[in-house]
């Protein structure tokens, strides 16, 4: 993936994003673009013109935090944009351990270590998973199997919940709340794009999804990210068996595996979830979902 070119559309899509209202301008007349000027980013970052419409240009190689940091503030980041950017800026320079080429095993070169595998294995509230930055299911406990029945039933998903959103019709299903998650996937992986612009595997699976699927396009091209590894929140799915679930999750970065998440969903005590996934657990003890082999062993 071209690094100036990332640069020049995160920073446009940025600046059309703010409204002269939202950054304290007057709004003026005859505007041709939506968002703010060049010149009035550069204002907002006491920069000159030329060198601000350099960087947006996607020379950001040799850019100090400090010039960074007021582009940041001017664009109004969040944290995960300003980190998206200091990733671009890391590839322009080509300095960041991270961003030197490398490729990475694929999804079934990779094996859990036993005591990761018994750390999920001993989950047995919720499901939970491990995934990287391209959004493949690497290990799972024995609920999460059950859990992401729909993923694994189709092979052309290749455990990876970016395909399994974007081209399996059973998604619409699984996700009541679609668009959303639609929405958070293409952020995780414009992020990781950022961060590793070399991963081969990355790179062919953006280009696959750009070919066959409109609504990946579409949202490829808002430039939006996404920080994947930390976080908790509450999300909203439709499981084929137990039916409606609305569960918690937590998700943390792998000290011991850079660039590997663990997530972990569990419900409400007491909830219609809990029984449901009480249910699930039950199901996948006698059902279908017995097989409990880990992904990585394929």
């Amino acid at each position: 993936m071209d690094n100036q070119e990332q640069v020049r559309e995160f920073l446009t899509s940025r600046r059309a994003k703010i409204s002269p209202e939202q950054a304290g301008l007057p709004a003026g007349t005859r505007r041709r673009v939506p968002g703010l000027r060049r010149s009035e980013v550069a204002a907002l970052a006491d920069m000159s013109v030329e060198y601000y419409a350099k960087l947006e240009r996607g020379n950001l190689a040799g850019a100090s935090p400090a010039v960074l940091e007021a582009v940041a503030r001017a664009l109004r980041l969040d944290d995960a944009e300003r980190a998206h950017l200091l990733h671009l800026a890391q590839a322009a320079d080509g300095t960041d351990a991270l961003t030197r080429p490398r490729r990475r095993p694929a999804p079934r070169q990779w094996k859990a270590h036993p005591s990761l595998q018994w750390t999920l294995d001993a989950i047995t509230a919720g499901p939970a998973v491990v995934s990287n930055g391209r959004m493949d299911v690497l290990a799972v406990n024995p609920l999460a199997r059950a859990f992401y029945t729909d993923l694994y039933a189709n092979p052309d998903n290749q455990a990876n919940l970016a395909r399994f959103q974007f081209l399996d019709p059973a998604t619409r299903r699984f996700y009541p709340d679609w668009d959303l998650f639609a929405d958070m996937a293409v952020a995780i992986l414009r992020r990781e794009a950022g961060r590793d612009p070399h991963d081969k595997d990355l790179h062919d699976l953006v280009g696959e999804l750009s070919t066959r699927s409109k609504d990946f396009r579409t949202r490829w091209g808002a430039h939006d990210v996404r920080r994947h590894g930390t976080g908790t929140g509450t999300k909203r799915f439709h499981h084929p068996t137990v039916g409606d679930l609305t569960l918690a999750y937590e998700a943390l970065d792998l000290a011991a595996e850079p660039g590997l998440h663990m997530t972990v969903y569990t419900a409400e005590p007491a909830s219609p979830s809990e029984e449901a996934l009480r249910l699930l657990a039950s199901w996948a003890a006698t059902g279908p979902a017995r097989d409990r082999r880990a992904v990585s062993e394929g």
